[in-house]
């Protein structure tokens, strides 16, 4: 009876865990298949993808029926058929997702652009008019970016400051308590009268409240001017004013060179907004 029951429980359980990933699967299959249509052509690439995932199922089907013929009665050979293959799998896959390059911004691809934009201009002060618009290209944050969880590879990369991870956008006022609605209150009368957005420094965590009527530009510029805020969080200074500072002399750089690599192969994907400036797509994910 126990042994049922436990066998009914990993059943469900690992049924759980297919439909999760089939889900998973399904939503970055369509952006990437997405990012591949060039020119358009999703349905084309969608069809292709799917001709060639069912000849590649055929053919791993007859090589998995060959492959047990030959360890048939040797569970030795059997085991390590099946590790060596699932390790070779996921190493393969691995290898896969870090040749992509996506031209879309997202929460850590934006981190990593903002960190080298301002190391490069501080770093070279006789040619900081050219160094405030160095920007990475996507190919290069690509090099950069993280495919497994944080938490899983930020005890190797020690030295990266993960900026991205200490930003709450589109954080309610309703959520927030007495002493930071008070905080709150103080910011809305001050520096933040034409602006779309607020932003709240607690404890190294910086909070983004949006304006209803907030755009696409205004949530980009929210964003990097909280991933400015917290890095000046770390140096010890007055990072509320020196942010504004900040973004007063070198935001217009920074899109402006987003909008240069745009022209370019492979430069950054940029959408036109109803006020005709030309901005970066910030996606929420890794997408």
């Amino acid at each position: 009876m126990g042994t049922t029951l436990l066998i009914l429980i990993f059943h469900y359980l690992f049924t759980l865990c297919y439909l999760s990933a089939g889900v998973a699967s399904g939503a970055t299959r369509a952006a990437l298949t997405q990012h591949f249509a060039l020119q358009d052509n999703a349905a084309d690439i969608s069809a292709k993808e799917g001709s060639q995932e069912t000849l590649a199922t055929m053919i791993g089907m007859a090589l998995g029926m060959l492959l047990a013929r030959f360890t048939m009665g040797h569970p030795i050979a059997i085991w390590l058929s099946f590790l060596s293959l699932t390790i070779f799998h996921m190493y393969a896959n691995y290898n896969a997702v870090r040749c992509l390059s996506l031209t879309t911004l997202n929460c850590e691809r934006s981190s990593i652009l903002l960190q080298h934009f301002m190391k490069t201009g501080q770093d070279n002060s006789e040619t900081i008019c050219m160094a405030w618009l160095a920007v990475l290209s996507p190919k290069q944050v690509s090099g950069m970016e993280h495919v497994l969880p944080l938490w899983i590879t930020s005890w190797s990369s020690k030295a990266t400051n993960f900026l991205h991870t200490r930003v709450r956008i589109g954080v309610r006022v309703s959520s927030l308590n007495h002493h930071e609605m008070h905080s709150f209150l103080q910011c809305a009368g001050s520096q933040y009268l034409k602006a779309k957005y607020l932003l709240l420094e607690q404890k190294g965590i910086v909070n983004i409240v949006m304006h209803k009527d907030s755009t696409g530009t205004d949530i980009l510029q929210a964003f990097v001017h909280a991933l400015v805020m917290v890095n000046l969080v770390d140096k010890d200074t007055s990072a509320d004013i020196e942010s504004f500072s900040w973004m007063d002399k070198h935001y217009e750089n920074f899109v402006l060179k987003w909008k240069t690599l745009f022209h370019q192969e492979g430069g950054w994907e940029i959408t036109c907004c109803n006020d005709g400036k030309q901005l970066g797509k910030l996606q929420e994910g890794g997408g």
